[in-house]
């Protein structure tokens, strides 16, 4: 392909929380790079992921979903979203096509629009819908807004990933390769080890718990066969480091196995992954402890 005829550029999927952003990102890249969970609001950081194209490079950026937010690490989060907004192509406004379109999509779709990027509808979950149901939701959303344009999507199925990715290509503008052809991510090794060992504590934890909890990783001591990874999960009160930590350590023990197996597939070693439970009180709405935890 002729250098003149690359494009590469940033796209970024956006949408209320728990809108399928995250799997998307994967199901794209073919490679687990953002973590999932049905808690809403999974996405704290802002990660890139990079597919590799003989004539594109299209740089995924996931981010947190805008939400009405009640701690200071929520407006941080927000504030974090509409930044990656002004600096992306294209996006894609991610609306699921098992619920109905809603005052949360109308307010992101008026928002996005003042922006220079391309914005392109993008109906999630199709693959739990009938056929009617999912035309009549194809409906709602291009009345939604002016868009480049609709695309029906299945991440889980795999349905229409490839159309969706060709019509996001379609409007990044021509340009040189952007990263290394070997390079998948830029986030380092220690934050998405820390992303991997909250997402195994997110799984089972109820009602406010999944918002408390925070992944720090001290330190990495990469050894001949071995890896060591020393990590922190901190939690806001007692009771619910009792909650994480589980009777006689049975969660903390399920949450290092289940980490350990995706830090392994990530570092394509063996892995010693030594966790610990702490108190940080109230640290969503702390300035100092914040910091401390990379927000």
């Amino acid at each position: 392909m002729a250098d003149d005829q690359f494009r590469a550029g940033f796209a970024c999927f956006v949408g209320r929380p728990n809108a399928g952003k995250s799997t998307l990102t994967n199901a794209i890249i073919g490679q687990k790079i953002a973590i999932t969970s049905n808690k809403p609001q999974t996405t704290r950081h802002i990660i890139r992921a990079v597919l590799h194209r003989p004539d594109a490079q299209l740089v995924l950026v996931d981010t947190p979903g805008l939400h009405r937010p009640k701690t200071l690490l929520g407006e941080r989060l927000n504030d974090l979203v509409r930044t990656t907004w002004s600096e992306v192509d294209v996006i894609g406004l991610c609306i699921p096509a098992d619920e109905p379109v809603g005052k949360g999509d109308k307010f992101i779709a008026t928002e996005i629009a003042e922006l220079k990027a391309k914005v392109v509808a993008v109906v999630t979950k199709t693959d739990l819908v009938s056929k009617q149901a999912l035309a009549e939701q194809l409906l709602a959303v291009s009345q939604l807004g002016d868009f480049a344009d609709v695309v029906p999507v299945s991440a889980v199925a795999g349905n229409q990933l490839d159309v969706l990715v060709d019509v996001m290509v379609g409007h990044l503008p021509k340009s040189p390769r952007l990263y290394p052809d070997d390079m998948l991510t830029d986030e380092p090794e220690h934050v998405l080890i820390a992303e991997m060992i909250r997402e195994a504590a997110l799984e089972g934890v109820r009602d406010e718990l999944p918002h408390s909890i925070a992944v720090l990783v001290e330190e990495i001591l990469p050894e001949e066969r071995l890896t060591r990874v020393f990590a922190d999960v901190y939690v806001e009160r007692p009771s619910q480091k009792a909650i994480v930590i589980g009777a006689g350590g049975s969660r903390l023990k399920n949450i290092g196995a289940t980490a350990r197996a995706e830090i392994e597939d990530l570092l394509g070693t063996k892995v010693y992954l030594d966790l610990h439970v702490r108190v940080a009180k109230e640290w969503q709405r702390d300035p100092k402890l914040l910091r401390r935890l990379g927000f």
